[in-house]
Parts: structure tokens; sequence; C-alpha cells
């Protein structure tokens, strides 16, 4: 007989007990067949205004249109010489590389990059703790986006117990002046915060789990994660409500259908930046449903 997953695997994805919505659910990650509870919530979770997904052919035609203008911005930056960077956060399958890839797709990637850091090295660890983040910031004429940042101490580090309460508020206090720094260089700076409900993340943890093709992205953390919703939340709350300034805004995105959110994103970007020939008519109209500034932004 051939098990779903090796033994050592197995124990550490064993059936967990969460809490949805005040009910208490079990949830078995290696169980082939979603339960109707996660079916049946999975887009609509956490207030979601949208009760369908965005089809797929007008998702389509809206994510070339917004391509063509991210080409037209990158050829901006390099004539310019302006830089952007772009930090892209949210739980665990908020959908954060996605995004990233869509906006990079046809983009010159001499010039347009990603940042996707591992865990730090003992070198790392014994230095500041933006550091190793500096060392990537973009050059003139770059478009940098960030797959997670140095907000992994404000939330994974202290849930997770990454790093003490010291180090985690050292942090809160430390990044507003870090950003000033960064915008005071003349770096084009975005926060971005994709915004996913719980029952929706239960769901993607699942498709990665027994999907072939994307089972490498799924991780005992993430199994250790979903009982830690309310801890996240905590302190994705706190984190927002202490970083989010007028200098370094966090823009909030709701993420449960992927393809709103890409462009929601997109056209974020497209509208603040001023480059040449920027067309607002194929960018369009912002969905405020979708999309919003700070703290509010999450209710």
């Amino acid at each position: 007989m051939t098990e779903t997953a090796p033994t050592a695997e197995r124990q550490l994805t064993r059936p967990v007990t969460i809490s949805v919505g005040g009910v208490e659910r079990v949830f078995d990650i290696e169980e082939p067949k979603l339960p109707e509870w996660v079916t049946d919530a999975a887009l609509t979770d956490g207030g979601y205004p949208y009760d369908e997904k965005m089809p797929r052919k007008a998702y389509e035609q809206r994510l070339e249109a917004l391509q063509i203008e991210l080409v037209k911005l990158q050829y901006w930056l390099q004539a310019s010489g302006e830089r952007v960077m772009i930090l892209f956060e949210g739980r665990d399958a908020a959908g954060k590389g996605g995004t990233i890839a869509r906006i990079r797709k046809y983009m010159n990637p001499r010039s347009a990059r990603n940042v996707a850091l591992s865990k730090p090295s003992e070198t790392e660890r014994g230095q500041w703790y933006f550091q190793r983040y500096v060392a990537h910031f973009p050059t003139s004429g770059e478009f940098v986006t960030f797959d997670r940042s140095w907000y992994n101490r404000g939330g994974v580090e202290p849930v997770m117990g990454f790093c003490t309460p010291a180090e985690h508020a050292r942090f809160l206090e430390e990044t507003p002046d870090f950003e000033r720094a960064i915008c005071n260089d003349g770096i084009h700076f975005f926060k971005f915060w994709l915004n996913i409900g719980q029952v929706t993340q239960l769901k993607r943890f699942h498709d990665r789990r027994h999907d072939p093709l994307k089972t490498w992205k799924f991780s005992p953390i993430d199994v250790a994660g979903m009982t830690k919703w309310d801890d996240y939340t905590q302190k994705r709350d706190l984190m927002i409500a202490r970083t989010h300034t007028e200098h370094a805004p966090w823009t909030v995105v709701r993420a449960n259908d992927k393809r709103r959110a890409r462009l929601a994103a997109m056209r974020r970007i497209l509208l603040t930046l001023p480059y040449a020939g920027r067309d607002l008519a194929a960018i369009g109209e912002e969905d405020p449903r979708i999309i919003g500034s700070g703290p509010r932004a999450l209710d």
C-alpha cells in the first residue's frame, strides 16, 4: 500500500484542530478530498465582497493591458534612472509569488529582479537586522520586488518564536525611521499586504500538498501556522498599525481571488508612478472593495 507521505512527514502533518469562525474544526491536509465547509467558503471567507472569481477571459484581457503598461514603466525607469522597490507581504499562501510573477513576466530581467531570501546565515544573524535586505536595494533604473522582507520580524518571527519580544519591539520602533530613509533617498517605495481568509488559506495549503508541481511550497511549518491564525492576526494588526506611515503607507489588497488581487496591485503601482506614455484608460480605475490603505482596510 502506497502512503500519501513518508511516515515522518505524515506525523508532522497529522490532523489539526482549529477554530474557524468560532467553530472547532478538524482539518486533515493529507485527505485528498476537501471537506465541504472548506470548498463552500473558500472564496467568500472573511467577508470577501465577491461570490465568484473574476472570469478568466476578462482577467487575461486586463492583465495584458497592465503588463503592457509595466513595460512602458520599465523604459521610463531606464531613461530617467528612477528606482522602484515593492514589498509583498501576507500570510502563507496569500499569493505573493504569483502576483510578483505576473508583474515581472514581460519586464526585462536585467533591471527588474525579485528578492526572496532564505533564512539568515550565521554571519547575517550577527549583523544589523536590516543589513542583508539593504544589499538588495535597487540601483539606478531598477525595479525590485521583495517576496517577503524585513517584515518577517513583524509577523512570522514573533509568532513562531524566532525572535525575542525585545527584538520584535525594537523592530516596530525602528522600522518607520528606516523606511523614511528609503523614501528620502528618492526610491519609489510600495508595501502591499495581501489579505486572505482563514478558510481560503486552508484550501490553498491543501492544493499545494496534493499538486505535484506545487508541493515544494508546502512545509510542516505551514501546518504549525494553521493553529496560530489568531496569533498571526494579532501580530499583523500591531505591525500594520505601528508601521503604516504617511511616507511609507501599507496598501491592503483583499486576495481571496488571486486574479482581482493581481490586477489591483498592478493598478496601484501604475497609477502612482508618473512614467512617460501612461495610458490611464488602459490601467482602469481601482476597486475600493478590493484595495485600501492602512489598518482600516483590514476590517
